[in-house]
This record gives structure tokens, C-alpha cells and sequence, in this order.
């Protein structure tokens, strides 16, 4: 038996940084990661870091000689030599400290207190007075008949591992994920179709916005199959036949692989939670309070396992309210939480923060547009990234800004700016007056909050 004054179940964003702060406050901590290849968490090693050097290969293809097969094989090792760094990085950063020790192996609860982890090793029990669950989420495999016998079928993680680059590339889903993948896989020149089972693209932005999107997703020759239901595949001629329905018809698609993008589910399986006193919702999400207080007295959940929102920042977010919890006056929880950005980094990005024109109607607030095109923004024309639309919404009685949309190049960048100014709940007429650098994509926030 192992005794630590705490434990963290999984080496994500949220999960590592409380580590360091808990050793930092003389505790002893034992982080458990089931696997080595996830030293880091999920966001280094099969999302955010290595998708967005895959992303920016992509993107930078169109500058190379090189044969498209071959460039792609080296996108897929340059983007493993970073991840193997950040990895090493990560373990030893943690590893090297004198209070924390990563244990490599499987968690599960025996009670609310006790852990057995299954190393390669050895089976050990661990006991600690907190425990801190932090396992993540994994790609959900939709009931699709076939599936379980057909070669060449990925999902968000395994696809990245394929150093072979698809000529005919089907995603299934066509959420962000999946739009990002297709992005991507059209710019190292597969030929890309994605099965979309909403009625409408890209349902959550307003519809000049994705309109944009369509079209550029199209003008890279991603077709874009919406309304559909994928019903069986199988095996044929070295890859794979998908049969979906579109509409009232019966339709075929052959590929060399198969992508799935249906959504991500929290990583509960396996962790024993019905030994214990902590719940889980319908979704598999451990239940939390706005502290990210499980239902166990001295048990938390962080990141993507407690059902919030699936980004990496909101995993260090989640950080800072456990360590308000154990070490500050605990004022600071998710209601705190407001006009949290996302990136997709779809070519270019579309980046989001606050309302748009669809949530504004549906929640009866007032508000007024603002919006300029891409073209017309002289750094855009140097970086021959011209596609886009950036858009805003003004609260026409207080001119404070309400949301904005930008689907444009580096808006990754430039959404955080908007997101400060609406944090500081500044006017609109601040971003259209501050003196911006040139020439600079933010820059066009002058003209956008002055249009």
C-alpha cells in the first residue's frame, strides 16, 4: 500500500499543472497515466499540437516542390518528432520533482479513498485523502453495420498515425472536427467527402458565416454530403464502400479511408466509479458542482471527464478553481466562466466568441451587425488568404460588443483581443480607435468595429 496526500488520475492540461502547485504547497502527489504515449495529456499528443502542425504542413504544401506523397510522409514525422519532444517534456517535468511520482498503468477505484493501479510491473493499491480525476474523453464509434469488419477505419487519433496520405479521404461527421480534418486532407491534396447527418452546415453559426465556410471548403474540392445517415460499409478493391442515405435515395462512396468524427465521449469506462460515492450522468460525464466537487467528499473532476466544454484551456481553467478550492477563498467557480473563444482551424480560421445572430434572436436580445469582408483587409491580401467574413454584434444601447465572429486568417490570434475588450466590458469604439501595428490582420478590427 502506497499512501499520497493526493492523487491525479490522468495527465491532461488541468491534471499536470495541479500537480506542480500541489507539490509546490508540500504535498505529496502521484500522478497515474494509463499509457506513456500520453505523458502531456490528450491536447500534445493526439489534438491540438499535433493536428495544428499538421494543419500548418497543409497549409504551407502549396509552397513546395516536393512530391505530394513524400511531403506528406514528412508533415507525419515532423509532427511526431514534436509530440515525442513535448512528451519527454512533459514527463520529466513533473517526474523530476521531488513530491510527485508518475506511476505508468491502469486506474481503478476500490473505494472513495482507495486506488489499484495495474502496471506492466505489478498490481499496488495507492491511498490518498484527494483524489483528482482528470482521464479525459475518447472519439465515440457510432452503431454502423460493418464497421467492426472493414479495414481502414480511423478516428480523430489513429488517422494521424497513417504515414500513407488517402487518395479518397470519407469523414464521417461534419462537425469542426471533421471540417478540420477536411480542411486539412484537401490541402495535402486528397480528395475529400464529408457525410454530414445535420440538415443544415454548421448549425450552431448564423448563416452567412457558414455559407463562407461551405464555399471555401468547396473551392479546396471537399465535397460536402449534408442530411445524410450513414447506413453499412465494407471492404472492396483496397478500401472501403460507404453507403448512406441522402434524402429518400440509397447512395455509394468508395475511399482508401474512412474517417470518424461523431463526437467525443468522457473517458469513465474502466475507473471502477461504481465502487465509489461519485455519479455519472447519461452522457458517462462524472457529475461536478460549479468547485468541480464530485459527489464524493475529497474526489474532483477535471477537463473534458466532467462533461464541460472540450478545449485544453478549459482543463487549466478547471485548474484554477480546484486551486482557488484548496488554497484560496474558493469565490472563484464556473459561473465565473463567460465568452469562452474557440478556434477551428479549418483554412482559414473560423474563430468564435460570445453571441452571434442565432443566439441573440434566441435569447430576445437587442442587437445591431457590423461586418466586413476578408478581401478588403490589406494583410489578408499578403498572405493570399483573401476568403472570409468578420462579423460582430453591438449592443446598440450600451455600443458594448456582444460577440463577434471572425473567419478569417490568424483570427485564432485576433479573437482574443475581442475577448479582452468584452471581459473589460469596454465599447465597441475602443477596438475601432486603438492604434494597431501594420500591416496586421488585427488591424481590421478597426475597420470592423468602425463599419
Amino acid at each position: 500500500m502506497k499512501k499520497f496526500d493526493a492523487v491525479i488520475i490522468g495527465f491532461g492540461k488541468g491534471g499536470k499543472t495541479l500537480a506542480t502547485e500541489l507539490a509546490k504547497n508540500d504535498k505529496t502527489v502521484a500522478v497515474i497515466e494509463k499509457s506513456s504515449k500520453m505523458y502531456g495529456g490528450t491536447c500534445i499528443n493526439i489534438a491540438c499540437i499535433p493536428t495544428k502542425s499538421l494543419v500548418h504542413s497543409a497549409d504551407n504544401r502549396k509552397y513546395s516542390n516536393t512530391a505530394r506523397e513524400e511531403y506528406f510522409t514528412n508533415a507525419v514525422h515532423q509532427k511526431d518528432e514534436l509530440t515525442s519532444l513535448l512528451r519527454n517534456k512533459n514527463f520529466h517535468m513533473l517526474d523530476d520533482q521531488q513530491n510527485i511520482m508518475v506511476i505508468t498503468g491502469e486506474a481503478t477505484f476500490l473505494n472513495d479513498e482507495k486506488i489499484q493501479v495495474k502496471t506492466e510491473e505489478e498490481q499496488i493499491e495507492i491511498i490518498a485523502e484527494q483524489i483528482f480525476i482528470n482521464t479525459g474523453a475518447s472519439p465515440i464509434v457510432p452503431p454502423i453495420d460493418g464497421l467492426e469488419n472493414t479495414d481502414f477505419i480511423y478516428d480523430s487519433t489513429t488517422l494521424q498515425e497513417l504515414e500513407q496520405l488517402p487518395e479518397k479521404l470519407i469523414i464521417i461527421g461534419g462537425g469542426y472536427i471533421g471540417l478540420e480534418f477536411a480542411s486539412m486532407y484537401a490541402n495535402f491534396g486528397s480528395e475529400v467527402t464529408v457525410i454530414d447527418g445535420n440538415e443544415e452546415f454548421l448549425p450552431k453559426e448564423d448563416k452567412d458565416i457558414a455559407e463562407e465556410a461551405k464555399k471555401v471548403l468547396e473551392a479546396k474540392s471537399v465535397k460536402i454530403v449534408p442530411n445524410s445517415k450513414v447506413k453499412s460499409v465494407k471492404n472492396k478493391d483496397g478500401g472501403v464502400i460507404v453507403t448512406y442515405k441522402e434524402g429518400d435515395s440509397n447512395r455509394e462512396v468508395y475511399g482508401n479511408a474512412i474517417l470518424l468524427a461523431t463526437g467525443r465521449k468522457p473517458n469513465t469506462e474502466n475507473l471502477g466509479l461504481e465502487n465509489t460515492s461519485v455519479e455519472v450522468n447519461d452522457r458517462g460525464a462524472v457529475v461536478v458542482d460549479d468547485a468541480l466537487k464530485t459527489t464524493a467528499k475529497n474526489i474532483w473532476a477535471l477537463g473534458d471527464v466532467n462533461g464541460g466544454p472540450q478545449f485544453t484551456y478549459i482543463s487549466l481553467d478547471d485548474f484554477r478553481i480546484v486551486k482557488d478550492q484548496l488554497f484560496g477563498d474558493g469565490s472563484y467557480t464556473k459561473k465565473d466562466r463567460t465568452n469562452i473563444p474557440y478556434s477551428v482551424f479549418i483554412d482559414p480560421i473560423l474563430s468564435h466568441v460570445g453571441l452571434n445572430e442565432k443566439m441573440a434572436k434566441e435569447k430576445g436580445i437587442e442587437y445591431k451587425v457590423l461586418s466586413i469582408p476578408a478581401a478588403g483587409i490589406p494583410r489578408a491580401r499578403i498572405l493570399e488568404k483573401t476568403e472570409g467574413l468578420l462579423k460582430a454584434l453591438i449592443d446598440p444601447k450600451t455600443n458594448e460588443i456582444l460577440g463577434c465572429t471572425l473567419f478569417c486568417a490568424e483570427s485564432s490570434e485576433m479573437i482574443n483581443v475581442v475577448k479582452v475588450a468584452m471581459e473589460a466590458r469596454l465599447p465597441s469604439t475602443f477596438l475601432r480607435d486603438t492604434i494597431f501595428t501594420h500591416p496586421t490582420m488585427s488591424e481590421s478590427l478597426n475597420d470592423l468595429f468602425g463599419s
